[in-house]
């Protein structure tokens, strides 16, 4: 008796976020199916992966695969310009590490000039990851969203302590995507998400980062809030859990100790640039395979793995 498999595809949908505008713009969610199930229901919009650069420009990019892709960039715009043209990538993540008052503390408004300076140079959709520091993060979202009016950007991300201020300025007065940031936990994603809708923020207008871990690193609670996240979202039709998933990737796998331990120190561990980039492949495709819509991702090998991977499963 041959064996005819059930569909599940389901009534409830992820919600579809576009990013940036123009032939570039990229929609993330959308998909009614569990992720990669096309054996379901066709999947509206692949998983997109964006390209990380930060505000130190190539002092960061210490790896020869790195430096050999950015070969010639003199700034972070140069740099922006040469990641348009990766294989795989689908929008850039401009993360101002240098704006945390504990390290370099750049000032608001150069980090407000590189933005628009990027923005302005290029044409695909921009992300803005802040430094971690709340106080500056507020500043420093609500100052880019509204030089940067009009070109339908993501901060990411408001968390708990900063959402209203955040999501008042960014989500409505200048109408840019916000990301909603909690801490690996399926509660406080979708508090976070209520109070951000009953806020005013359209719910289309919401992006998710709920955190991540490097593989081997407390990734099982990742990924069980994934699933948990998904199959609220789609079986329960959980509306306040509907917003697609982005995941920061780079810069959890670039810190451990894999990749960043010298082969001199290690030598019984093999390259140190094939270990980060591994790292880094293993964590993206684990998080896609989740639930997650996005990574955000830096090494051009660990983009161009991830883009085949994406392509050969839709």
């Amino acid at each position: 008796m041959p064996f005819v498999p059930k569909k599940q595809a389901y009534n409830a949908k992820i919600n579809e976020v576009v990013l940036g505008v123009g032939e570039k713009a990229t929609a993330i969610g959308g998909q009614n199916v569990l992720p990669f199930h096309t054996f379901d229901a066709e999947i509206k919009n692949a998983p997109k992966i964006g390209v990380e650069l930060t505000d130190f420009g190539m002092e960061e990019y210490t790896m020869p695969g790195e430096q050999a892709f950015y070969a010639g960039c003199e700034s972070v715009v140069d740099m922006a310009k040469r990641a348009e043209t990766m294989e795989g990538a689908s929008f850039i993540c401009l993360h101002f590490e240098g704006a945390d008052p504990n390290g370099a503390n750049k000032s608001v408004e150069e980090c407000v000039k590189l933005a628009k300076d990027v923005s302005d140079a290029t044409t695909m959709p921009l992300v803005i990851m802040g430094c971690k520091n709340v106080e500056k993060d507020t500043e420093l979202f609500n100052k880019i969203a509204e030089a940067l009016a009009g070109k339908n950007i993501l901060v990411l991300s408001a968390r708990d302590e900063n959402y209203k201020t955040v999501g008042a300025s960014a989500g409505l007065a200048y109408n840019q995507k916000v990301g909603a940031e909690s801490a690996v936990d399926i509660n406080l994603a979708k508090q976070l998400n209520t109070v951000m809708t009953q806020l005013g923020v359209s719910g289309q207008n919401i992006v998710m980062n709920i955190g991540s871990a490097a593989v081997g690193y407390g990734y099982e609670y990742v990924a069980s809030t994934l699933d948990r996240i998904k199959d609220a979202a789609l079986k329960q039709s959980d509306a306040m859990l509907q917003m697609p998933i982005m995941t920061p990737v780079s810069s959890d796998t670039w810190g451990v100790k894999e990749a960043i331990m010298p082969e001199a120190d290690m030598p019984e561990w093999g390259n140190q640039e094939e270990r980060g980039v591994e790292m880094e492949i293993a964590t993206a495709a684990a998080v896609l395979a989740g639930g997650s819509d996005a990574v955000i991702m830096r090494h051009p090998a660990a983009i161009k793995a991830i883009a085949a991977m994406i392509n050969a499963l839709m």
